[in-house]
């Protein structure tokens, strides 16, 4: 199937293909981690833990059970998630005096602990982090990485003395996010979503969205706001210097494995995976050429060759496999891997490895005594490169328009006046969904598509994954 012809039937062949999930396991929507994609999400995990260290996050673990007595302490919280969470009644044969239920997320679960932990301004600011797995019953149709019922998920969760504070959180995850994004090659924008679709208890939502080669829009994550809406039916409070008690701000950022669907459909072509080379797990292949009685120097070359990879911090295997090279790159190809070097004869004899790209199929030789040097060079210029063109894809794919009539199947921009009532007829008539207004403000002038009122707020809406 070709990705251009069914982008949907393309990435589910693709994604099992490739060996990134299985979905065979006997409870839908809950899939397996083969060894392969498992690889690419530890990359992803990796680079997640490394920033969030850096800006002075703690790691913590917490249980996966949280009573309903916690869960309910948020009205808000308990209206978005009641119709998905799983819940759990007995414990052996005995019925539970109070239900339990699976994370869908850990607001109710980590802030009875914050409670503890947090008791005067010294304890602030609290910036805690964790990936674990999340529980929704997902009700439409299930799509590997995309829509799952058990969801592999990164969250922070931070306290801080007041609004402004947090605030500055909020700013620190932005730079956090864009780091990330450098080493999955994927644009986004960043879009405040209406009071509506906000996160359940939020005070405001940031929704961080990217375009999909079907048109479509998917959210890979988002960042809140909370102010007190949760401290307050948690009792989180602290000591401030002059002895008053008061409620703390928190923010939140998460993201879940939605990031390695959006890498698959963003840069995936018709011969299979376009991983950028920061998560592929092989960065660099390299296939023996081997002729009629130059099997040992061809074989021996591309060990030593391999071994000065490696030595320079690259993910590389050699292919000393039976088959033909054709096939050999066929294999290669559907799994992603960012480059394939060659060696054969003709290459040793001219001091050269020859090498193909697998995100644009461009080939070229470089020198032997640089190679180290020369494939790091390669590697970053095919990250760059994957994300300029993925960001010129989302750029073209956004239309401004002024009337709901004869929509493309794109992004679309437009002016709404900022009310429920209009913003929800216009999602109901054009059946979109407004994803929100940018975070920073994007200079317009036009009118609401709703009421056809004078307004300078823009928003972008698109039909979601």
């Amino acid at each position: 199937m070709k990705k251009e012809e069914n982008f949907s039937e393309w990435y589910n062949d693709l994604v099992e293909q490739a060996g990134l999930t299985d979905k065979r396991y006997p409870v839908k929507g809950m899939n397996v981690w083969p060894a392969y994609g498992w690889k690419v999400m530890r990359h992803i995990d990796t680079f997640i833990r490394q920033e969030l260290d850096a800006t002075n996050h703690d790691e913590v673990c917490f249980p996966l059970l949280i009573p309903e007595t916690e869960f309910k302490k948020e009205k808000d919280h308990i209206k978005g998630f009641d119709a998905e969470v799983y819940w759990v009644t007995h414990a052996g044969l005995n019925e539970l005096d109070v239900r339990l239920l699976l994370r869908p997320t850990s607001e109710t679960a980590m802030y009875p602990m914050f409670s503890i932990w947090v008791r005067s301004h010294g304890d602030l600011p609290l910036k805690i982090y964790q990936l674990v797995n999340t529980f929704r019953y997902e009700t439409k149709q299930t799509r590997a990485f995309i829509r799952v019922r058990e969801i592999h998920f990164f969250e922070s969760h931070t306290c801080h003395e007041d609004e402004a504070d947090a605030q500055r959180q909020v700013e620190e995850d932005f730079v956090i996010l864009e780091a990330l994004m450098k080493r999955l090659a994927l644009p986004y924008l960043l879009l405040r979503r209406t009071e509506w679709d906000k996160f359940p208890g939020a005070h405001y939502t940031v929704g961080i969205d990217t375009y999909m080669p079907s048109g479509r829009s998917l959210q890979l994550g988002s960042i809140h706001h909370y102010r007190e809406n949760f401290s307050r039916p948690f009792d989180i409070k602290y000591e401030d210097v002059d002895g008053t008690q008061k409620y703390v701000h928190q923010t939140t950022f998460g993201m879940s494995e939605r990031l390695l669907g959006a890498v698959v459909g963003v840069h995936g072509d018709d011969k299979g995976l376009v991983l950028p080379p920061d998560i592929a797990p092989v960065q660099v292949v390299i296939i023996p050429i081997i002729a009629k009685g130059n099997l040992e120097e061809i074989t021996q070359n591309t060990r030593d060759l391999a071994n000065e990879l490696k030595a320079a911090g690259i993910r590389v295997q050699v292919d000393e496999g039976d088959e033909r090279p054709g096939a050999k790159y066929y294999k290669w190809e559907l799994k992603g891997v960012p480059l394939r070097l060659e060696l054969g004869g003709r290459d040793i004899a001219n001091g050269v490895v020859s090498y193909a790209r697998r995100d644009t199929g461009e080939k070229g030789t470089v020198l032997r005594k640089s190679v180290g040097e020369d494939v790091e060079a390669l590697l970053l210029k095919i990250s760059q490169d994957m994300r300029a063109r993925a960001q010129q894809r989302m750029d073209s794919s956004i239309t401004t328009i002024d009337s709901l009539d004869d929509l493309p199947e794109k992004w679309l921009r437009f002016g709404w006046c900022g009310t429920e009532e209009c913003g929800k007829k216009i999602e109901e008539t054009a059946d979109i969904k407004i994803l929100g207004s940018p975070y920073v403000k994007e200079e317009f002038h036009g009118k609401c598509l709703g009421c056809g009122k004078e307004t300078d707020t823009v928003v972008y809406a698109a039909r979601a994954m």
